[in-house]
């Protein structure tokens, strides 16, 4: 039997594949329970452009004592953070990898917010 781990290790894969063939640039979403990261990778998956993360200091102080980073609004708090980082690389146009998490409440909310942020993906 897998684990919850590997079950969407093994649902992520086919995706990134399916991304590297497009060359283009991919904002990647991790979620734990705590927090929610989000990163921009080059296109040959070399190394990350942008990233931001309800785990940074000042995204700590901004959601206050209890730093609750685990939420719809602090995703899309980051989605906005990441699509402004991105242009700031150059970045405007990207393919969304969710990492085999559902596309659904935190995962959606940060891509949304990256959207309306006028990222294209």
């Amino acid at each position: 039997m897998m684990t919850k781990k590997e079950q969407r290790l093994r649902r992520s894969r086919q995706t990134r594949l399916r991304i590297a063939q497009q060359r283009v640039a991919r904002l990647t979403v991790f979620r734990s329970n705590l927090h929610i990261y989000a990163s921009i990778v080059s296109d040959d998956g070399t190394q990350v452009l942008a990233s931001a993360s309800t785990a940074e200091k000042d995204m700590r102080e901004q959601l206050g004592v209890a730093g609750k980073g685990a939420n719809v609004a602090a995703a899309s708090i980051i989605g906005k953070r990441i699509a402004e980082r991105a242009k700031a690389a150059g970045v405007d146009k990207v393919a969304f990898d969710r990492a085999g998490f559902a596309y659904h409440g935190r995962v959606k909310a940060l891509a949304e917010a990256a959207r309306e942020a006028g990222l294209q993906f």
